[in-house]
């Protein structure tokens, strides 16, 4: 094989530059195929003409700090659901080939892999590495971004907890995590929240303010509450801020309504919002977007295809595409994380 695509596909998350550039330079060290890469996902490749980006060592010199992605993304760019309706995974297939390209990469969450999957159904070659602040692709422990993501949540609340300090008040923090609470349950625990509500624990407004009034028996002058953009008040649906397609957002200005209606207590609600996305990556994420970089380029020397790399128990592990494609990673109710909180009296619903 003389040469491979990548792309990065969905949100944008910090560490997808390491990723690009551990992968070229691994490739690069072994004498292994050129790199060329897709811009905007599979935008740049359906585009005519198509737009390319040759990736040497060169190119990806300096991109290890460098958050965001130099190729560019897309989370509404389905090859077989494309916006004029039609099917153009085989056109994927077809220009790839006249390219030369005997093999993707994509770099992306649940529906990146998603789509590669289908595209590995049509006969191509392909390597899943996933990345995604919300912590959900199944088949790994733990994704890059996700780490940034818990940073920029955790210094949100410390700042929100002098703030509501100085004015007696209870400050709620809309985080990411359309199906899975894993950024809104670690930031909660590292930022000392009171109340915790996740996607996968509907919630109570009797429980939520009961805690709040506890604590301020016990003398604690503000509260912290920590909302996950898909959690939802038992018996009903997540809030969208966009219902027609399906955008999430609002239930953290909504939660702060209630309570500041049923405990009388001044309460002020913060959207964190893209914040979560960007910046430079984490120490911690760095580290993981480099490794799982230089483990998607062995598999490629290895001829070993239909895969996502993944993280198990702190090591690297391979997982079939057909056992992880359209499954979510939530948070167990029995997970350590979920009972940590328990042990520390925060309220999760």
């Amino acid at each position: 094989m003389e040469k491979i695509a990548v792309l990065t596909g969905g949100g944008d998350c910090p560490g997808l530059n390491a990723v690009l550039r551990s992968l070229v330079l691994t490739l690069e060290g072994a004498g292994g195929p050129e790199v060329v890469g897709l811009c905007d996902a599979y935008f740049g490749l359906l585009d005519d003409p198509p737009r390319l980006m040759p990736l040497d060592g060169k190119t990806v010199d300096g991109l290890l700090v460098e958050g965001g992605t130099v190729l560019g993304t897309s989370n509404s760019g389905d090859p077989f659901r494309w916006h004029d309706g039609s099917d153009r995974g085989d056109l994927v297939l077809e220009r790839l080939r006249a390219m030369g390209v005997g093999g993707l990469i994509s770099i992306g969450g649940d529906g990146s892999t998603a789509i590669a999957a289908g595209l590995m159904d049509r006969g191509l070659p392909v390597i899943c590495v996933p990345k995604t602040i919300d912590n959900d692709v199944h088949g790994t422990d733990i994704t890059f971004g996700f780490d940034s993501a818990v940073h920029c949540a955790t210094e949100a609340l410390d700042r929100l907890q002098t703030t509501g300090e100085s004015h007696r008040r209870v400050m709620v923090l809309e985080t990411m995590g359309r199906d899975a609470g894993w950024i809104a349950l670690a930031s909660g625990i590292a930022g000392g929240a009171d109340v915790i509500l996740l996607p996968e624990v509907p919630f109570s407004y009797d429980r939520v303010v009961a805690k709040i009034l506890e604590e301020r028996v016990r003398g604690l002058s503000y509260n912290l509450v920590v909302v996950a953009e898909g959690a939802a008040e038992q018996d009903q649906e997540p809030l969208f801020r966009d219902p027609e397609h399906r955008r999430l957002g609002g239930v953290g200005a909504v939660v702060a309504q209630r309570i500041q209606a049923l405990a009388g207590i001044e309460t002020r609600a913060v959207l964190l919002g893209h914040l979560q996305r960007g910046g430079s990556p984490s120490p911690g994420d760095r580290v993981l977007a480099t490794t799982f970089g230089c483990a998607a380029a062995h598999c490629v020397l290895e001829d070993r295809w239909g895969v996502l790399v993944g993280m198990n128990n702190n090591r690297i592990h391979y997982i079939a595409l057909d056992e992880v494609a359209g499954k979510v990673r939530t948070v167990p109710l029995n997970h350590s994380l979920m009972q940590t909180a328990r042990s520390l009296g925060i309220c999760l619903g």
